[in-house]
């Protein structure tokens, strides 16, 4: 029976080789010809364009492709680290690209996916960042640079999101109740799936009607810690991944 696996903030770096590893070990073992992968944003610690030739992207490029090789549907999501993810890449790994939110049926129930930096709407910073660097003129214009100009722009990029993490209260960078509840009531959704806050939990929620949505916040992967959520026609699953 075919399966639809949701992953996301796996953040693959070239100083995390442990952790494409277990990518890649994932990707040749796991999903199954018929099976849909969701990832949902942050595959990538950093992606500077579709044009990207380091040892890494190459090696993740051919990972995925060989997957979609085998039967199995990539569905992405751009992320906060890998919002520069488009058409090039996905036609390269045989790959769909997903507007965030995006609704679609898991386990027979209306489900939203998304990243999940959209719902931290009480890091007022954040969003404030996150509406520059998705604007298409500021994405155009960066594209024009050099790869060696987007290499040193997201290393600094990932040195000061660190250092404002580590000063940021950790509420304030998490899922604003409000803020979900209007997603899902606005996309008649009754589950919610996510990840970039890097606190893998299931939260309910209730509805304006009385009843009761779910929010399955996915894990970020480690080389010895990982997980997925996989689904089947009538449940949805929490999985190791080792």
């Amino acid at each position: 029976m075919a399966e639809q696996i949701f992953i996301s903030d796996l953040h693959l770096a070239e100083e995390r080789p442990e952790t494409l590893a277990l990518f890649e070990r994932f990707l040749h073992e796991r999903p199954r010809p018929g099976d849909r992968l969701y990832i949902l944003g942050d595959l990538f610690d950093a992606w500077i364009g579709d044009d990207d030739d380091a040892p890494l992207a190459c090696r993740v490029r051919e990972a995925l492709a060989a997957t979609s090789a085998r039967g199995v549907q990539l569905l992405m999501q751009r992320g906060n680290r890998d919002f520069l993810m488009g058409r090039r890449l996905m036609q390269a790994i045989g790959a769909t690209l997903l507007p965030d939110p995006f609704l679609t049926e898991v386990a027979g129930e209306p489900t939203l996916l998304m990243h999940g930096d959209l719902l931290c709407t009480d890091d007022v910073a954040y969003q404030k960042a996150r509406r520059r660097l998705r604007n298409p003129l500021f994405q155009w214009l960066a594209m024009r640079r050099s790869l060696a100009w987007r290499r040193a722009r997201a290393a600094e990029y990932r040195r000061r999101s660190g250092e404002v993490t580590a000063m940021t209260p950790a509420d304030i960078m998490d899922a604003n109740a409000d803020t979900v509840l209007n997603y899902l009531h606005r996309h008649h959704a009754t589950r919610l799936i996510h990840g970039h806050t890097h606190r893998p939990a299931v939260h309910e929620h209730r509805l304006p009607d009385g009843r009761i949505a779910y929010r399955h916040v996915l894990d970020e992967w480690h080389a010895d810690h990982a997980a997925a959520w996989v689904a089947d026609e009538v449940s949805l699953r929490r999985e190791e991944i080792r």
